[in-house]
């Protein structure tokens, strides 16, 4: 028997957000003021999706801000539709848990969930990858 079949199924999803979302607190490193989000905002660029996936996480994790979740998907799908596999897969995430994205269900849309982990994984970013093949596992298309 293995450590996953003694792992209930439905914990795995949170273990991908935390490795997805939590890098920076890993790294070590520090959160940013409100000044800097204040300025990060006005001096993102529209094609700067590094920056824009970093605000985002800022806005996600209340990180020099008040934690909003709309905020946060809107700066992930901007850095998202310019390919970059961070956001892809976070706004994959979003989508998963149902956080901050209007959803036609009550919680959650697995369908545009596995649009942007497949977009992700295409890229060859790991968790997402997982986070495809565990919507696959779970029955969603």
């Amino acid at each position: 028997m293995t450590a996953l079949n003694l792992f209930p199924r439905c914990l795995l999803p949170v273990l991908a957000v935390l490795f997805c979302l939590c890098g920076s607190l890993v790294y070590g490193q520090k959160e940013p003021s409100a000044d800097q989000i204040s300025e990060g905002q006005k001096a993102t660029e529209p094609n700067d999706a590094e920056a824009q996936y970093k605000l985002g996480d800022s806005y996600f994790f209340g990180r020099g801000v008040p934690q909003d979740y709309t905020e946060a998907v809107k700066w992930f799908r901007k850095a998202a539709e310019q390919g970059h596999a961070e956001a892809q897969a976070t706004l994959g995430i979003c989508y998963g848990t149902g956080r901050g994205v209007p959803t036609d269900e009550p919680e959650k849309d697995y369908r545009e969930a596995i649009k942007w982990y497949r977009k992700a994984a295409e890229q060859g970013l790991a968790v997402a990858q997982y986070n495809l093949g565990n919507s696959y596992a779970e029955g969603h298309e």
